[in-house]
């Protein structure tokens, strides 16, 4: 089994995944990446970010993104997300149009979505990883592998979970999630070639609450 910092009873949960050879592959290519002198991000103690931030049994909400940011300073592991003191990305600041024609509430000045994802919003990029200033170029490395079976765990042994799926890619994961017990919604992506495509008035986020409300589960506060 690969050697992986991540929260315990995600650990537990996928402790299968991380005996499975395709993971050793990753981790090797990451080695290999580091030592030819390529830049990696999110740096290595932030690649599991999500999972540490929103512990299995906590998962209320996931929201789906494809890879890290490719430019210095604003991967964090959080999918969407940057850290404290980096300008929010423009999907990130659609989707805060967005929170505030839905719920009246005010445009952050931070990036940084820590604060959700402690709440239970799984906030998961499909690749974990990326070189540089190369988008998606470690698409093929193995990560879709680790996190689809991520998306099917938290489908198959939980229940009442939200899942946004925001654009083609997103959506495309929908067919690892059971219906019947969860909430799918579908817009999309917040990117500004598409958010007014419709993400911009899907209500994405009232929906949510007004589901896990229904179900009895503790609504997000998405002010940040």
């Amino acid at each position: 089994m690969a050697a992986v910092q991540i929260e315990s009873s995600w650990g537990e949960a996928l402790a299968d995944e991380f005996s499975k050879p395709y993971f050793g592959q990753i981790v090797s290519f990451l080695k290999a990446e580091k030592a030819a002198g390529k830049v990696i991000y999110p740096k290595g103690s932030d690649i599991f970010n999500a999972f540490n931030y929103t512990p299995f049994d906590a998962v209320k909400v996931v929201i789906i993104g494809q890879d890290p940011y490719h430019n210095p300073h604003q991967a964090n592991g959080l999918c969407f997300s940057v850290s404290e003191g980096v300008p929010p990305p423009p999907s990130l600041v659609n989707m805060y149009k967005e929170i505030k024609d839905d719920l009246g509430l005010p445009i952050p000045a931070t990036g940084d979505l820590s604060k959700w994802a402690r709440q239970g919003v799984l906030l998961l990029n499909a690749t974990l990883t990326v070189e540089a200033h190369k988008p998606n170029s470690h698409s093929d490395i193995g990560w879709q592998t680790f996190t689809d079976a991520v998306i099917r765990k938290v489908a198959e042994e939980k229940k009442h979970v939200v899942f946004l799926l925001w654009g083609k890619f997103a959506q495309g994961k929908a067919a690892l999630i059971n219906a019947d017990h969860h909430l799918i919604l579908k817009a999309a992506h917040p990117s500004p070639f598409s958010a007014y495509n419709g993400f911009f008035g899907c209500k994405h986020f009232s929906k949510t609450n007004e589901f896990l409300h229904a179900n009895k589960l503790q609504t997000i506060d998405w002010s940040l």
